[in-house]
């Protein structure tokens, strides 16, 4: 499975980068904003400096709810790097912007899909990626994890080649039950990502290690 940082602060995707584990990077226009707010830069400019740092897909969202001004939108967002995918969300006029975009071979990350019918639709459309939402979905006591598996087992019964992007993600447990669901990536918070390797019984073998090499250096240099 493939892995995804959901932020636009650049110092933490070059972090995830360093540790040669990070396939793309998905963004949206709050993430862009706050990062806009506290580097001064342009969003363009963040994009453009996201996309020479990631060898992978950087989604970036339009903020239009019109067909006309997603496709114009889309297609700005895609002149600025040949990494960038357009994020559109799942609605009727989302519909027809995913179809012309991807006439005009820009890759779509259908955004905002909160069940399986949504995301065969986008696929339908032309979508490169869906993104369902499972956090969002956990918090109004649904099953996230289980529209992901329901997508999953659609898109295999067709053989469609549309990936799915588990998105919303909360928790290392969620990116666990995405890889065993058979999601093909997961885009999480900087945050998730460093609990991924994290755990006590590691520190405390590592701990355990250095003390009992330390004491031999001892008893040799004695």
């Amino acid at each position: 499975m493939k892995i995804f940082l959901d932020t636009a602060n650049l110092e933490e995707i070059e972090q995830g980068v360093s540790w040669g584990v990070l396939d793309g990077v998905t963004t949206n226009p709050t993430l862009l904003a706050k990062e806009v707010e506290r580097t001064g830069k342009g969003y363009r400019e963040i994009l453009e400096e996201i996309c020479k740092v990631v060898d992978g897909p950087v989604s970036a969202e339009v903020v239009s709810t019109d067909a006309e001004g997603m496709f114009r939108e889309g297609l700005e967002l895609a002149e600025i790097h040949e990494n960038i995918v357009v994020k559109v969300p799942v609605i009727p006029e989302g519909l027809k912007a995913i179809k012309r975009l991807r006439q005009q071979g820009i890759a779509v990350n259908a955004t905002l899909i909160f069940s399986p019918s949504q995301a065969l639709l986008a696929a339908k459309a032309g979508a490169a990626f869906v993104s369902p939402f499972v956090g969002r979905i956990d918090d109004r006591s649904g099953d996230g994890m289980e529209l992901v598996s329901q997508i999953v087992q659609i898109f295999d019964n067709y053989g469609i080649g549309t990936e799915i992007i588990t998105a919303s993600v909360r928790h290392p447990r969620h990116v666990v039950e995405a890889a065993l669901a058979g999601s093909d990536i997961a885009t999480m918070p900087f945050a998730v990502l460093k609990k991924l390797f994290e755990h006590p019984l590691t520190d405390l073998g590592l701990k355990q290690f250095l003390t009992d090499w330390e004491r031999a250096k001892q008893r040799i240099v004695g």
